[in-house]
């Protein structure tokens, strides 16, 4: 799974402007005019989302379609999500990208008539965005990030095998953490694990949550949460000194501090985006009639964090090689 820095996703995104801009030029507007309007409204800056954004441009590249693009970021505010989702609509984008449920869901408040692909969202029926996931109905459609938390817990029970206790992190202004909490309950239970829920309602309680998780369980973990990927730093701190194993979503959390994950590639799952909002531009397909598109088993990867085991005194060997 590939995760992007800041500045490498940056260098990612300039590098595609570069190589769309001389051809939009002077011909922006309506893919009629031989120039697409794209907006994308991401949540918010962390590795799983700059990847996904990454990938979707890389997708319109490989198209050969003519395009200028907008990116904005609500640096996970939802009163900026309103704001900027009404902006790509006043401005007449002929798609808007949403990376992230609370930016889709804005956006999709905000129009009925513009195609919206979203991505890094688990559940777009549970999340409101869409009447069925099988057939979307409207304006929206995309890919899912609906995350393997069967094999996540088969993961930790292997790593942390004497583990009866685990505490369960998350924000609870993300309905998608809902859904990811509920399958790592059922995910806990069949394997005999008592799951414990603690959850956060914005970054600024994240270092309090997890020290309240010490010595009440025996390990950690935290789904594809946005808030709690882009504090992974502070949850890292707290649970690598009380020797707390934290099992990810993904592996930009392990790159900040997770012990590990079995997670899909964010790159490939925006990409699988940009796939679809291609198919959407040229006219080959409508989003109401497309299903919603997940990632295959195969684009799912391990990923460990060594300098973390070592910290935590948890031995990676007995994952093989």
């Amino acid at each position: 799974m590939n995760s992007l820095s800041r500045r490498s996703f940056l260098a990612v995104a300039l590098g595609g402007c570069s190589s769309f801009a001389l051809a939009a030029c002077g011909n922006v507007g309506t893919g009629s005019k031989g120039g697409y309007k794209i907006g994308v409204l991401q949540l918010t800056e962390h590795a799983a989302l700059d990847a996904a954004n990454a990938g979707f441009v890389r997708a319109l590249d490989e198209s050969g379609l003519s395009y200028t693009i907008d990116q904005q970021n609500a640096q996970n505010d939802q009163s900026a999500c309103q704001t900027i989702a009404s902006k790509l609509v006043n401005d007449g984008d002929d798609l808007i990208l949403a990376i992230g449920t609370p930016a889709a869901q804005a956006v999709a408040g905000a129009t009925d008539q513009i195609p919206v692909i979203g991505t890094a969202i688990t559940d777009f029926a549970a999340s409101g965005l869409v009447a069925s996931n099988d057939a979307p109905g409207g304006n929206v459609t995309g890919s899912s990030d609906l995350t393997p938390v069967e094999d996540q817990f088969d993961l930790l029970v292997k790593l942390i095998p004497s583990a009866k206790k685990v505490g369960l992190l998350y924000c609870t202004a993300e309905s998608n953490s809902d859904v990811q909490v509920a399958l790592a309950e059922a995910a806990a239970s069949a394997r005999g694990l008592e799951a414990v829920r603690f959850s956060v309602s914005s970054s600024n309680e994240i270092q309090q949550v997890v020290e309240s998780m010490v010595g009440k369980v025996d390990v950690a973990y935290a789904p594809t949460d946005n808030t709690i990927a882009a504090g992974m730093s502070t949850v890292s701190m707290v649970a690598n000194e009380h020797k707390l194993p934290v099992i990810v979503g993904e592996q930009g959390m392990v790159d900040n501090g997770g012990l590990a994950t079995y997670g899909i590639n964010y790159d490939q799952l925006g990409y699988k985006a940009g796939q679809m909002a291609v198919k959407v531009l040229k006219g080959e397909a409508k989003p109401a009639e497309m299903p919603i598109e997940y990632l295959a088993a195969e684009d799912c990867t391990l990923a460990t964090n060594q300098t973390t085991a070592d910290a935590i005194g948890v031995d990676l060997s007995v994952l093989g090689a």
